[in-house]
């Protein structure tokens, strides 16, 4: 049976800092991290979706956690069809992005040059993750535009997959359509064929928009779970009303025997929460973890075991 580590989708988000969760004295940067990873061995790096990551940071965050711990990183906006702002790239990109004109984006259209050079900078800021085999997964998050059957969709997951030859990918759908009973089998093999996790996801399920509890194990390598609260907001509220959600043990019950499957399949299975509304994450990820009988630590491995994925070259390297 594979392992499960249980963790939160932030460790910076400012709602869970003024919560009180991190101890006094433990609430600059330093402190933050090493408090969370002493506490949870897998955590997730979203601000990478906004704008791209660092070496610097990369390599603060190895020096600062322990042998074993996990970072999913999130995809940069612009790598996941997602509208992206010129001000969101380094300044000196920025004159190559047209300004966000409003529709559905078509990212593949976009300069090939630009698109080199932010994969490059994107995975090359992420290169000390990987060389210290704390890079759990790459998490491409695709918009609601992602449709099951477009062809291009098809055609920008096989670019993902170019790209990232050699990288842990695990991807998460914002659209239903991927998970409905006569689109699954066919998702749950495109992704097999793409090397690819799949990412199963809680969240409301009374909106047009709700992604199915599905819990598909696409790669043996790794399966990935996201809890996004049940707020009904999902979609059309503040960051706040959507993610405010304190989850239930009823609610957590839920999930154990599909995370146990999937643990029979997977060498490691990721659940984090990402209902990031002052400390809720991280109090159901404390008691996710006590119904599991999770670690709280992370396992040490092997140098790099953990961040390799088809043998492939890093995406900078790969041509397009």
């Amino acid at each position: 049976m594979g392992e499960i580590l249980v963790g939160t989708c932030s460790w910076t988000d400012r709602a869970l800092v003024s919560s009180g969760w991190y101890p006094p004295g433990l609430r600059a940067a330093e402190g933050r991290l090493r408090h969370h990873a002493a506490q949870f061995p897998v955590v997730e790096v979203d601000a990478t979706y906004c704008s791209l990551p660092s070496a610097r940071n990369s390599t603060l965050w190895t020096e600062r956690t322990p042998d074993g711990f996990r970072f999913d990183v999130k995809a940069f906006s612009l790598l996941t069809g997602h509208p992206t702002s010129p001000n969101a790239l380094p300044a000196d990109l920025r004159g190559a992005l047209p300004g966000r004109r409003g529709g559905r984006p078509r990212p593949v259209n976009l300069d090939p040059g630009l698109l080199d050079e932010v994969w490059q900078r994107f995975s090359g800021a992420l290169e000390p993750l990987r060389e210290a085999g704390r890079l759990g997964t790459l998490l491409f998050q695709f918009p609601p535009w992602f449709a099951p059957g477009d062809a291009r969709a098809k055609a920008f997951l096989d670019h993902c997959a170019r790209r990232t030859a050699g990288w842990p990918v695990a991807v998460e759908f914002r659209r239903p359509g991927w998970w409905q009973k006569d689109e699954r089998a066919g998702t749950e093999a495109l992704l097999r064929a793409e090397e690819m996790s799949a990412v199963a996801v809680d969240m409301t399920q009374k909106l047009p928009t709700s992604i199915p509890p599905v819990s598909p194990v696409t790669s043996p390598r790794l399966a990935v779970a996201r809890f996004h609260g049940r707020n009904d907001a999902w979609g059309t509220g503040t960051k706040e009303e959507r993610f405010r959600h304190a989850y239930t043990m009823e609610e957590l019950t839920e999930w154990i025997p599909r995370l146990c499957e999937m643990a029979q399949q997977a060498d490691e299975v990721h659940v984090l929460f990402n209902n990031c509304c002052a400390d809720a994450a991280v109090r159901a990820a404390e008691s996710m973890r006590q119904l599991l009988g999770a670690p709280a630590s992370p396992v040490p491995s092997p140098r790099g075991g953990g961040a390799r994925r088809r043998g492939g070259v890093p995406p900078q390297s790969k041509s397009p």
